[in-house]
């Protein structure tokens, strides 16, 4: 059974999805996943049958049902928009585009940095004095906790991104898919990124202080066993 088949059964036998399920794939028709671009490392892009596919069974029963409907509602609009000229969006919609990316990828990179830092440092402190292992292992360490817990924190940064109130930008078919509105999409999600890890990076400001007060007690100690 192909999946648009399996879509279509799905679709008839389950209920009607809320709006903020409607509004998460509308996103990822027009201007693609967060979470999807983020935690993509067992997922290949959505434009080869493999990766397709993959996004596909990655879905629950209800999400492909409202993908299917969003795609079906996508290409009828795009048909009938075919033979029509479509201008380019206006700055005020590239700029919704780019803060519409933006704000989800500010907690990845906030998440993915926190926890890195946290986690590499107390494996240093703690595996590391056991086994010996190096400063860079216990980051590589650190770097895998960061990434499994993104695996599990991604769907609520998107949830408390979509309850900020921002609406999927208003754009036609042909608007969403111009060279102009993937700049900005892609845009935004690097600002947000870049934005995100550096507020991620508080932690140091922590650790600096209990480096600081180990260097002055090491340096302590010394001037006491030569008096």
């Amino acid at each position: 059974m192909e999946f648009w088949e399996i879509w279509e059964l799905q679709n008839n036998n389950s209920s009607s999805s809320n709006s903020s399920t409607e509004d998460e794939l509308k996103s990822i028709i027009f201007l693609g996943s967060p979470h999807v671009l983020f935690h993509n490392a067992e997922l290949e892009l959505l434009n080869t049958p493999k990766g397709a596919k993959d996004f596909i069974y990655s879905l629950h029963a209800t999400e492909r049902s409202c993908l299917l409907r969003e795609l079906q509602n996508f290409e009828s609009i795009a048909i009938a928009q075919e033979k029509l000229e479509s201008s380019p969006p206006s700055a005020s919609q590239l700029r919704y585009v780019l803060l519409h990316n933006a704000i989800p990828f500010v907690g990845f990179g906030f998440l993915d940095n926190a926890i890195m830092i946290a986690a590499g440092t107390q494996i240093e402190l703690s595996i590391g004095v056991t086994f010996g292992i190096s400063t860079m292992a216990a980051a590589a360490l650190g770097n895998l906790v960061s990434d499994l817990a993104g695996l599990g924190l991604a769907g609520y940064v998107e949830a408390l991104a979509a309850r900020l109130g921002m609406q999927i930008p208003d754009l036609t078919p042909k608007q969403a898919d111009m060279w102009q509105t993937r700049l900005s999409s892609h845009l935004g999600k690097a600002i947000g990124v870049t934005i995100g890890c550096l507020l991620g990076m508080f932690p140091l400001f922590f650790l600096g202080d209990e480096d600081e007060e180990e260097t002055q007690s090491a340096g302590v100690t010394p001037l006491a066993d030569s008096k």
